[in-house]
This record gives structure tokens, sequence and C-alpha cells, in this order.
């Protein structure tokens, strides 16, 4: 029987087709074409060498992707409970995800295996760089810029009430731990990543900081939203320093713009999947794109969904919404800021002097992405 939609040839049960001796020679000598056709291409890709056959890939049938419960985070929650993300790799890849506290840690994972693709501050992702002389990530996207504060106590007017301190940050060698101490160090204070100095920080958990700062057994925090404004609005905070005005744009040619939140892959993923991260990019893409276009009100309800789903818990709506007057949501990494990002873990002891140059794949993003290039400054591919 033919379908009328498709024009193909189908057999119903119980259903005798019809002979017709000119349409079994056509469909005989197409079998021998296509056959021949068939072994070509499979002999074609067989002399290829291997290197070059890897680099063609295969979709993934999982990917196992990273993320925080934070606003600075809101890509990946909203394109994992919108179902854009899923949407975007099709029903041959599995979205499998995990919900991370800090970069540090969820570099370890990715390192390991257990995840794929990550959404965390640059530093981790400079880190992992430069400790595998290059062959563990590539940065193909960025996804949030600003909402990073030093929230204090009432008691600390000035950076130099901070001697003697104690701060937290959510982990030590991440994003904020990185910026904290190399303000710290411009500042003139010494601090050490094993406790001490002039200033004690401690690499503390999120929640756990929130209720320390509540008991009085800290002083402040360095921290990505929603967690600064969760100190201002309900431990009565305020803030110090908003990292914001730090960034002066000469670097990225954006006056208070810094990466906050970046996309990362596995540089083995990538190579061997790479029309997986394709999808997930474009998902990525149209998840920042909602963020920009969505009222507020729908934003803030499907972020705080998306927060409760990952963390247990939702959030006031002033915190929601302080929150997001803080952040702008970008897929450009600003990679022009790398060089004094990488520089600042020097300074504040994370990690090592080091050529980063290659750290961006930006090509797939460029792809999906849109009439706008986005820059890879000098740092790799665009």
């Amino acid at each position: 029987m033919t379908s009328p939609q498709t024009g193909t040839t189908r057999i119903v049960a119980g259903e005798q087709p019809k002979k017709n001796r000119g349409l079994n020679i056509a469909v005989v000598a197409g079998v021998v074409l296509l056959l021949g056709a068939g072994a070509a291409v499979a002999a074609t890709v067989a002399n290829k060498p291997a290197a070059e056959q890897a680099a063609v890939g295969t979709p993934a049938t999982e990917l196992k992707l990273g993320y925080f419960g934070n606003i600075t985070h809101a890509p990946a929650l909203v394109g994992v409970s919108k179902g854009i993300v899923q949407k975007d790799l099709g029903e041959g890849t599995k979205l499998s995800t995990e919900v991370f506290n800090a970069g540090p840690a969820a570099v370890e994972a990715l390192n390991a295996g257990a995840i794929d693709a990550a959404y965390l501050g640059p530093n981790p992702a400079i880190n992992s760089f430069v400790k595998s002389k290059g062959e563990s990530i590539s940065i193909i996207a960025g996804a949030a810029s600003g909402g990073a504060q030093l929230v204090v106590n009432s008691s600390i007017k000035t950076a130099a009430d901070l001697k003697g301190k104690n701060l937290a940050t959510p982990q030590l060698g991440g994003t904020q731990d990185v910026a904290l101490r190399a303000y710290l160090k411009k500042q003139g204070f010494k601090t050490s990543t094993d406790g001490g100095g002039d200033v004690n920080i401690t690499p503390t958990e999120n929640a756990q900081t929130l209720k320390l700062f509540q008991d009085g057994k800290l002083d402040g925090a360095w921290l990505p939203e929603p967690w600064a404004s969760r100190l201002v609005l309900q431990a009565k905070a305020k803030v110090l320093v908003d990292e914001k005005d730090l960034w002066d744009g000469s670097l990225s040619a954006k006056p208070g713009q810094f990466p906050t939140t970046i996309l990362i892959v596995n540089k083995s993923f990538l190579k061997e999947h790479p029309q997986t991260v394709e999808a997930l990019l474009k998902g990525h893409v149209e998840s920042v794109a909602w963020l920009n276009s969505a009222p507020e009100g729908e934003k803030a309800s499907v972020l705080n969904a998306a927060l409760k789903e990952s963390s247990g818990k939702a959030l006031p709506d002033d915190v929601i919404g302080r929150s997001l007057k803080n952040i702008e949501f970008t897929v450009d990494p600003l990679a022009g800021t790398y060089t004094k990002l990488l520089q600042d873990g020097v300074d504040a002891g994370t990690t090592k002097p080091a050529d980063i140059n290659g750290i961006f794949n930006l090509t797939l993003l460029n792809k999906v992405g849109g009439a706008e290039k986005v820059s890879a400054a000098g740092l790799g591919t665009d």
C-alpha cells in the first residue's frame, strides 16, 4: 500500500502487493546502486587515517552535565527544567545532571569522567587546563557575568577593617575564593591557602556560610548569587565590594562585566561527540535568550522552581529579584579577562604561571549562536 503522505510503499498484513515487473527491476537496480554506493563510502572512510575518522565523531547516547544550584547558573537551571537542552539533544541522547556546590568539585568530577560538561566559574577551568597542560577541558561558552559580592557584618566599614577577620568562600581555588584572595593582596594583606595570615579565609559550603554568619561566627564572605543576596536580606549583611566595580572594561571592552559562570566540556568528549556538544550549545544559547527576554515574574517563577528541584529549597521573591538585578546572562565568556584571572590565581596561590593559549574552543558556539561572533581573544579558536 502506498502512503499518500510520504509516497513510499508499505505492506499491510493480509494485503498482497500487486505484481509489477518494471517496478521490481527498478527496485533491484536501485538496491544494487545503493549497495555499491554504500561500499564506496565505507571504503572511503576505512581508508582515512584513524585520527581523521575520530574527528567525525558520533552523537553520544548520554550527556552528563554538572551545574550549581545558584542564580548565576540560571542558563543551566532553565535549560534543564524547561526541557530545552534535552529537546536539542534529541531522543538518541539521554541528559543526566548532577548539582555541585563549587567549581573545583565539578572539575574533579569532569576529569574523572563522572560528568562530560559543566557550568562553573572560570578559575577552576583555568586550573584544570594548566594542570593538565591543556589536555583536560575546553571552554565552549560564557553563561553569566556579575553576581558576586563581598558581604560583611556592620562592624566592617572599610577594607582596612578586614584585618584579623574570618571570611568564607565556597571552595578553595574557586572563582570567588581567588577573587577574594587577589583583592586582599591588593589591599596589602597576606593570606594562606591552608588558613592563617592577616585575614583568615575558610572555604565553606554556601548554606553553612549563611548559618555561620547568622550565628556571628563569620565576619563576611565573597559569594555568588543568590547567596550574597541571602546574607544581605536574611542576615543583615552589607556589601563591602561588588566585584563588577573592580572591572573597568579595559580587557573586555565591557565595563563592569566579568565572567562568573562559563560552560566547559571534557576535551575527549568534544572530540568523540562534537554533534552532542553542538546540540548542548544550541540548548544553552536558547536558554540564555529565554532569560534575556522572559517577563521578570515568569523568569523568577521558573528559576525558583528549578532551585527547589536542585537544592531542595525555594527562595523569597526579594532574594530572587535582587540576585537577577546583579547578573547579566551572556554566551560571551569575556575571553579578554582570562590573563588577569590567571594572574589572580597565581597571586592567590591557587595556580601556577602558565600559557593558557588554546583554552577556548568557540567554533561550535559561533556556529549556533547567531550573527554576533564571540571572540577567543587569541586564546583559542573562534
